[in-house]
């Protein structure tokens, strides 16, 4: 009798729990069984496993052979321990020593002649070995994608390299750990953007206060265009930041673009998206666009359009920066800190208000379209700023229209910069309590609050939602304290208010 271990991980969502292989040998008729809630893809890796051993050369035991994956209330699915696997039926039946595995895990879905293939969500799992002190043996297409994360990761192409690794025959080196540099793809720029010098103000509002955003004016004013210049505004993403998109990426077992790596990801879901396509779901359950929207833009355009059930599952997420998606067997929590920008034309036919179109549209049918989008929702959008047509100066004008996105960028980031020093978050994720510490009106600014309550009938969340972008316009003046002219604008930047019907 002879039992082995070998650490590994599961893929759970973006997280990554661990996953101990024991294999124990013993006498009696030979056979093959592995429990711990193995699906279907881990239960067939005892096929895989068998060529792979007999293929490179080992033997393969003729005895009662027991896979056990703990914990064993906990689902295990992949081909991601094919490798363990393998290496744990060698230890166990000593064709290769164990010494070097004691604080290593092994990845890797063994093909029938022992190469070694990827395997999708390899970036959490080295997020947390590193955490736990551990180095990875990961197949060679994974390791520049799990160097990202852990400081000592062997990448392999075969078992037969990693037994001799074990043997110590040969040394498999370590990644050196390099971070690739920011995309050098060029962001849309502002100043391309002719006339809307609102919407462009607001565009820079929403950027440094982290707030949602909604456009509405008629179609070929520029809404998408405005919206499409928003990422090249934002702060550059941190460290920290950039590791929790790319791990949503490989979660989804997307190849990971390591030009792209530092990028704000813009996501554009077309009007047709399911409520899983768009916060996750599936089996597996995998991220939705929220959260391959997580620190960067999730741009919704023709929102009336989008359905009315898919619009609602918006409103925890935009609240907690997080999506939890329960099933009966399991439930998994991905990232979902994303900045909403949404366009929509003021009526169906798209042209109310507009003096240069004939709206042909009743109250009736505009109260009909307004009414998709509930005021629960509505109120979480900080910023509702109509965009006309611009006037034909500003389309015969030549050249840059207006300020640069680099020199709006410094700005925005340094009121992000004042916010994070102030409250450690962006103003649109202040709590109750940090509004009432940090955006305390005084007592000019409470008369004017007080009359657009009673004007506008604004909710307690808009109310609170005022003053953290009235703060925001405080923080890019450079102003200490609120102000009725702060106030005033972030009142006139809420016109959906002033015009429910």
């Amino acid at each position: 009798m002879s039992l082995a271990i070998i650490k590994s991980r599961a893929q759970l969502g973006v997280d990554a729990p661990p996953v101990t292989i024991e294999v124990f040998l013993s006498g009696g008729l030979p056979a093959f069984s592995i429990v711990g809630l193995a699906e279907t893809a881990v239960r067939e890796s005892k096929d895989r496993v068998r060529s792979a051993l007999i293929s490179s050369g080992f033997r393969f035991p003729q005895e009662r052979i027991t896979v056990s994956l703990g914990p064993a209330d906990m689902r295990k699915s992949g081909g991601r321990f094919d490798l363990a696997v393998a290496l744990g039926i060698l230890a166990a039946s000593r064709q290769v020593p164990i010494e070097k595995a004691r604080d290593t895990e092994f990845y890797g879905e063994l093909s029938l002649d022992g190469a070694i293939r990827p395997v999708p969500g390899i970036l959490p799992s080295a997020m947390q070995a590193q955490t736990a002190g551990h180095g990875m043996v990961v197949p060679a297409p994974n390791g520049a994608e799990a160097v990202l994360a852990n400081t000592d990761v062997r990448p392999s192409g075969s078992l037969l390299e990693v037994s001799a690794y074990l043997h110590g025959r040969v040394d498999i080196p370590p990644l050196t750990p390099v971070r690739p540099p920011s995309s050098l793809l060029v962001e849309p720029d502002l100043s391309e953007v002719r006339g809307q010098d609102q919407a462009k103000r607001a565009l820079e509002i929403a950027a440094a206060g982290g707030h949602n955003l909604l456009f509405v004016g008629p179609p070929g004013t520029g809404k998408s265009m405005l919206a499409r210049r928003l990422p090249g505004i934002l702060p550059p993403m941190s460290l920290t930041e950039a590791l929790q998109i790319a791990a949503v990426e490989s979660a989804l077992g997307s190849p990971l673009d390591l030009g792209q790596w530092r990028r704000r990801r813009f996501r554009a879901p077309h009007h047709t998206a399911t409520a899983p396509a768009l916060v996750g779901g599936g089996h597996g359950p995998k991220p939705g666009e929220i959260s391959r929207a997580h620190n960067g833009v999730l741009f919704l355009d023709e929102l009336p359009e989008f359905s009315r059930n898919v619009l609602e599952v918006l409103r925890e997420p935009l609240e907690a920066g997080s999506i939890t998606i329960s099933r009966a067997n399991r439930q998994v929590v991905f990232p979902a800190a994303f900045q909403l920008v949404a366009a929509m034309n003021p009526c169906p036919c798209g042209y109310l208000g507009d003096e240069h179109g004939s709206c042909r549209c009743s109250a009736e049918r505009v109260a009909a379209y307004r009414g998709r989008i509930s005021g629960p929702l509505l109120d979480r959008i900080d910023l509702h700023v109509g965009v006309g047509r611009p006037g034909k100066h500003a389309l015969q004008k030549t050249g840059p229209c207006g300020e640069s996105s680099e020199v709006v960028a410094r700005r925005v980031h340094e009121a992000r910069e004042t916010q994070l020093r102030r409250s450690g978050r962006c103003n649109a994720r202040l709590g109750s309590g940090s509004v009432d510490a940090h955006c305390r009106p005084d007592a000019d600014c409470l008369v004017l609050l007080a009359a657009a309550v009673d004007k506008f009938r604004l909710s307690a969340r808009a109310y609170q939602r005022v003053l953290c972008v009235a703060r925001t316009i405080a923080d890019l003046a450079g102003d200490g304290e609120l102000a009725p002219p702060h106030i005033a604008e972030a009142l006139t930047l809420r016109q959906l208010d002033r015009k429910r019907l």
